[in-house]
C-alpha cells in the first residue's frame, strides 16, 4: 500500500492556515491511491500544535520536536523530512506551495532521488497512472504531468484545494527522532519581522483590493475600498517595485497566488504575471481608464474610468447600504 505523507507549517507552535489545505490535498490524493495518510510536524515546543493538528485525522502524525529545528532553515528541516519520508516508506511527499516549502522540499527531493512537481492544482488517474494538473508559462496554460520516480515530491495550490475539516477520530501522535547533521546547515537564523496588520492575510481573505500602476504611488483610496469591504490589499508588480508598498502585497507569478470569493483589479493593466496569481478568484472586478486593458478579459465585471472617481463612489454606497 502507497504512503502520502503531508508536511504541516507552523511558526511559533501556532499552525499555518496552508497547513489545512495540504492535508486536504493529501486526503484527496491518498484516497485515489488509496493508500496511508501520514503527516509531519517540525519544530520546537509543538504540543499545543500536535493536538489540534492530531484533530484533522490521518494514519499518524508524526512530531518532530527538537532545539535543532525551532527556525524553518530549509537545510535542517528537509534533512528531517527525508528521513520521516525513508522511515515511513512514503511514496509522496506533499506541501502546500508557501514561500517556506518552496525553499525545502526541492531539498528533500534531492535527497530522495525523487521527481518533483510544484504548484499542483489536481490530480488525475489513479494508481501508478496518477498525474498532477499545474500552470505553465506564468499559468497561460494548463497540463498533466506525470512523474516516473519511485518517490514523488509534490507542493499544492492552496486556493485550489481549500481547508481540510476535522476528523471523526484524531490521528495518533508519533514522536519522531529528528536527527540534524549541523555541519550541513550552513544558514543561520538572524531574525524575523512580520507585518502586522488589522486587515485579513493576503493568502486567507476573502475579498482582496489590489492597486496597479494607475494609481501613480496614492494607496489611500485602495485602502479606503479595502476597509469598507473589510479586504486585504494586494498589489501589482509594478506597484511594488516601484515601492509604493511593501513586497510582501505583491499577487502574481513572483508574488503571491490568491483565489478569494472577490478580487478587485483597480489601476491594473492585466499583465500575463498578475493574472497567473489571481485569475481563479471566483468573482474579478476591473476598473481601468483603458477599456481594452488585458485584465478585462478575465474580469467578471469592469468598469472604465478614473478610480479617483469611482472608488469614492463605491465606497458612499457601500456606507449608505
Amino acid at each position: 500500500m502507497s504512503t502520502v505523507l503531508v508536511v504541516a507549517e507552523q511558526l511559533d507552535g501556532a499552525l499555518r492556515r496552508p497547513s489545512f489545505s495540504a492535508l486536504k490535498a493529501g486526503r484527496q490524493l491518498a484516497d485515489r491511491l488509496s493508500a496511508k495518510l501520514h503527516v509531519l510536524l517540525c519544530g520546537q515546543n509543538l504540543g499545543a500544535a500536535a493536538q489540534e493538528l492530531a484533530a484533522y485525522g490521518g494514519d499518524a502524525l508524526h512530531i518532530a520536536d527538537a532545539a535543532e529545528l525551532a527556525h524553518p532553515l530549509a537545510e535542517a528541516h528537509s534533512q528531517v523530512i527525508a528521513q520521516a519520508a525513508k522511515a515511513l516508506g512514503a511514496d509522496y511527499v506533499l506541501a502546500t506551495s508557501t514561500s517556506q516549502s518552496k525553499d525545502i522540499l526541492p531539498r528533500v527531493a534531492a535527497k530522495l532521488g525523487a521527481g518533483m512537481a510544484s504548484d499542483v492544482l489536481g490530480f488525475a488517474g489513479e494508481g501508478s497512472a496518477v498525474t498532477f494538473r499545474r500552470p505553465m508559462w506564468a499559468g497561460s496554460i494548463l497540463v498533466e504531468v506525470a512523474i516516473s520516480t519511485p518517490i514523488k515530491v509534490l507542493t499544492v495550490r492552496a486556493a485550489e484545494f481549500g481547508v481540510a475539516e476535522k476528523a471523526s477520530a484524531p490521528a495518533p501522535i508519533q514522536p519522531f527522532a529528528a536527527a540534524v547533521d549541523a555541519s550541513k546547515v550552513h544558514a543561520k537564523f538572524v531574525d524575523l519581522t512580520l507585518v502586522k496588520s488589522a486587515r485579513p492575510q493576503l493568502t486567507d481573505a476573502r475579498i482582496i483590493v489590489s492597486g496597479g500602476r494607475g494609481t501613480k504611488g496614492d494607496f489611500k483610496p485602495i485602502d479606503a475600498l479595502a476597509d469598507a469591504l473589510g479586504a486585504a490589499v494586494g498589489a501589482s508588480r509594478a506597484a511594488v517595485d516601484s515601492g509604493w508598498v511593501p513586497s510582501d502585497y505583491q499577487v502574481g507569478q513572483t508574488g503571491k497566488t490568491v483565489a478569494p470569493d472577490l478580487y478587485i483589479a483597480v489601476g491594473i493593466s492585466g499583465a500575463i504575471q498578475h493574472m497567473a496569481g489571481m485569475k481563479n478568484s471566483k468573482v474579478i472586478v476591473a476598473i481601468n481608464t483603458n477599456p481594452e486593458a488585458p485584465i478585462f478579459e478575465v474580469a467578471d465585471y469592469g468598469l472604465v474610468g478614473d478610480l479617483n472617481k469611482i472608488l469614492p463612489e463605491l465606497i458612499a454606497a457601500l456606507q449608505k447600504h
